[in-house]
């Protein structure tokens, strides 16, 4: 069963410490509270952490959905206890929303990032540029999906103006209502690929699983009339076997995906914004009133509009914002270390002199 969620002959290889272990191998399909439902050999199981695994999770974080274990299965309680995580391939990961420096892994080890936004209210092009500074960074390949086209007036051109700040990567339109669409957008996920579902609530990706599998696997509602804002449904992340072989991500909405350590992938969504910058006159351009400032005469001339350059850095001070607080965390850190070590070295030499 394993086979159909990813399992292949380079993780089996990753896997051989743990297999001398007796350890089996299981894939995290869904994430609940306290525990995990994990495809294994033995079928689908309920699986929670050892204890060493929960106390080591505190510092490098939990297992995600889409992550490779080595678990002890106990089928005939359909149970099984995670022992390890297998490194990752890759990984779609935010900010945690009550820390500054804390990852929140939301996906492993996925081949594909759906952005999706459906042709509303909801369309905000600022928002799809920091989802696909956050996709382009995991490793993933991210893809565009706007959908609810049915209710748009004029799908292709929303399409195309996202288009052009997408970093090259496929902007696919469709309504799952109609059906129009899903081929094209299915055929972005190979068979054994994962996929997963990144946007706010009320976009339509339960729907569009649920179109995928051809029967309301997942739950849906409306979005609200009243102000065109989904609501939330998808309660916790779930991964999904899609009929062609891939393998599809549903997760809860995100209104905000909080950057860390995201400084490629914001070079990849505003490349055009950092060739500008390098034909400045000067290297140290403020890009104020300095003379020759390319990005100036970019945006006096219209070949840059100004929401995006100001997006281009909001996106550049929150990265370096993190990374100075990353830095005051660690500084802080080693000071106390280094506080403790002479605290330890003051009572030995106070301990050594009473001897004497």
């Amino acid at each position: 069963m394993i086979k159909q969620y990813g399992w292949s002959d380079t993780l089996r290889q990753t896997f051989e410490p743990h297999a001398r272990a007796g350890h089996s191998p299981g894939r995290i399909v869904a994430q609940h509270r306290d525990s995990y439902d994990v495809v294994t050999g033995e079928g689908e199981l309920r699986a929670k952490l050892a204890g060493r695994l929960l106390h080591e999770a505190r510092e490098a974080g939990h297992p995600a959905v889409g992550d490779w274990v080595a678990l002890s299965p106990n089928p005939a309680d359909g149970a099984a206890t995670i022992h390890a995580i297998l490194p990752r391939r890759t990984a779609f990961v935010r900010r945690a929303a009550d820390s500054v420096q804390t990852l929140q892994v939301i996906a492993a080890n996925i081949d594909v990032a759906f952005i999706v936004t459906s042709l509303n209210a909801d369309l905000n092009p600022r928002r799809i540029e920091r989802y696909l500074a956050a996709a382009w960074q995991s490793g993933a390949r991210p893809v565009v999906v706007l959908t609810k086209s049915d209710l748009a007036d004029d799908p292709g051109s929303q399409a195309d103006a996202i288009a052009a700040l997408a970093a090259g990567c496929p902007v696919l339109t469709v309504s799952a209502r109609q059906g129009l669409g899903l081929d094209a957008l299915l055929a972005q996920v190979a068979p054994g690929e994962t996929c997963v579902l990144i946007g706010s609530s009320g976009v339509g990706k339960s729907t569009l699983v649920n179109a995928f599998l051809g029967e309301d696997r997942m739950a849906t509602r409306a979005i609200r009339e009243s102000d065109d804002q989904g609501r939330h449904t998808t309660s916790h992340r779930q991964l999904v076997l899609l009929p062609g072989g891939g393998l599809i991500l549903d997760t809860p909405g995100i209104r905000e995906v909080g950057l860390i350590d995201a400084e490629e992938g914001v070079s990849v969504v505003f490349d055009d914004v950092e060739r500008l910058i390098e034909t400045c006159k000067f290297n140290d351009c403020g890009h104020t009133k300095e003379p020759g400032c390319a990005v100036r005469e970019a945006l006096a001339n219209g070949a840059l509009e100004p929401a995006r350059w100001a997006n281009f850095q909001k996106l550049g001070a929150e990265l370096a914002e993190v990374e100075a607080r990353a830095d005051r965390i660690a500084k802080d850190t080693e000071r106390r270390r280094l506080a403790g070590l002479q605290k330890t070295y003051r009572a030995a030499k106070r301990d050594a002199r009473g001897g004497d």
